[in-house]
C-alpha cells in the first residue's frame, strides 16, 4: 500500500517566510524559488495574495512572481484569501498568473471564528465564488483545511468536524483536498482516521497532507498517511514556518527530514538531496539562524558549516 512515489508541495517560499519579523528581500525570494526548482520541487507554494497590513512579508507578491524563472512541469501556486486576492493574482497577466491558488478554512468553529470573524458556513460561503472563478479561469483550486487534529482554542477536533468542511469544500468545486495538523498535535492513529474521512470524499491523488513538527510527531504523521497510500505532502525547507497559535511551536515539517525519509525508504521524490540542503543552507543565512532541519544541519556541518 505504501506507495512508491512521493510528491512534495513546497511551502517554504510562502507559508514558511510569511511570519518572519525581519524583511525578505524580493531578490532573495526569487532566489529560493529558483533553488528550489533546481533541487527537483516541482510543486511551489510562492506567494499569497493578501492585504500588506496583515501579512507584510508578501507585500511583494506580484514582483516575486514576476521575478521567478518558470521552469516546464512545475507548478506555482499561490495562496488567496478573497476574491479581491484573486483579482490580484490574475491582474498582472501571463507575467504573474499562478498555475493554481490556495484556499483555506478552519475544521473548528473556535478557530474560524477568532482567526477570520465568521463561522464554517459563512467562510466557504465567502469562498464559493472565488473557487468559480478561479475554475473559470482555469486555475487548479487546492483547500487548505487548518486545526484538523486539534485548535488552540476548543482543543480537540473530530474527525466528524473535519469530514463536514471535507464536504463543503467539494460542494463549491475544490480540486484537491489537504489536511492541516496547524498546532502539531495529530499522532498517527488520529491522523489515518482524518485522512479516511477525506479520502470518501476525494481521490487518493488529491489528498494531501500538511503537518507542523511542535511535538515531534510529523515524520511519523508523515508514515502513518503513506500506509494509507497518500502521496502527496506539503513541507518547508529548512523547517521555515511556525504556528503563532501554539507556544514553542517548531512549525512546518522541513523538506530535507521528510526526503532523506523517503529515499531511505526506496520512495522516489525527483529532489536531490544535496541541493535541497544548499537551498536551505541559503535561506537560513539569510535569517541568520541555523535550520530547524536536522537532516539539513548534520549535510550542512559535513560541509564545512559552523553553527552556534
Amino acid at each position: 500500500m505504501i506507495p512508491d512515489h512521493v510528491t512534495l508541495v513546497e511551502v517554504g517560499p510562502r507559508d514558511g517566510l510569511q511570519n518572519e519579523k525581519q524583511p525578505v528581500d524580493t531578490a532573495t525570494k526569487t532566489a529560493l524559488v529558483q533553488r528550489l526548482q533546481d533541487a527537483g520541487l516541482r510543486e511551489i507554494e510562492v506567494t499569497s495574495y493578501v492585504s500588506p497590513k496583515w501579512v507584510p512579508q508578501m507585500a511583494d507578491n506580484a514582483q516575486v512572481m514576476a521575478g521567478i524563472r518558470r521552469r516546464a512541469g512545475v507548478r506555482y501556486s499561490v495562496l488567496v484569501p478573497n476574491m479581491l486576492g484573486l483579482q490580484a493574482a490574475l491582474a498582472g497577466g501571463d507575467a504573474t498568473r499562478p498555475d493554481e491558488v490556495v484556499v483555506f478554512g478552519a475544521a473548528s468553529q473556535a478557530f474560524s471564528r477568532r482567526n477570520i470573524n465568521c463561522s464554517i458556513e459563512e467562510s466557504i460561503e465567502r469562498f464559493a465564488p472565488v473557487v468559480a472563478a478561479a475554475r473559470e479561469a482555469g486555475l487548479k483550486v487546492r483547500s487548505a483545511i487548518s486545526c484538523a487534529l486539534g485548535c488552540p482554542y476548543q482543543g480537540e477536533v473530530t474527525p466528524d468536524e473535519v469530514e463536514h468542511l471535507v464536504k463543503l469544500f467539494k460542494q463549491i468545486g475544490v480540486h484537491h483536498c489537504g489536511v492541516a495538523d496547524t498546532i502539531g498535535v495529530g499522532t498517527p492513529r488520529r491522523v489515518q482516521a482524518v485522512m479516511e474521512r477525506a479520502l470518501k470524499h476525494y481521490p487518493l491523488d488529491e489528498v494531501s497532507g500538511h503537518f507542523h513538527d511542535t511535538y515531534g510527531q510529523a515524520l511519523s504523521n508523515i508514515y502513518a498517511c503513506l500506509e494509507l497510500g497518500i502521496h502527496t505532502f506539503d513541507t518547508s525547507v529548512a523547517g521555515l514556518g511556525g504556528c503563532p497559535y501554539a507556544k514553542g511551536a517548531t512549525g512546518n515539517v522541513a523538506t530535507e527530514d521528510v526526503v532523506f525519509m523517503l529515499q531511505g525508504m526506496g520512495i522516489h521524490t525527483g529532489i536531490d538531496l544535496d541541493a535541497l540542503v544548499d537551498a536551505g543552507g541559503f535561506i537560513s543565512g539569510v535569517l541568520g539562524r541555523p535550520p530547524v532541519s536536522r537532516v539539513g544541519r548534520s549535510l550542512l556541518t559535513k560541509k564545512g558549516a559552523v553553527f552556534a
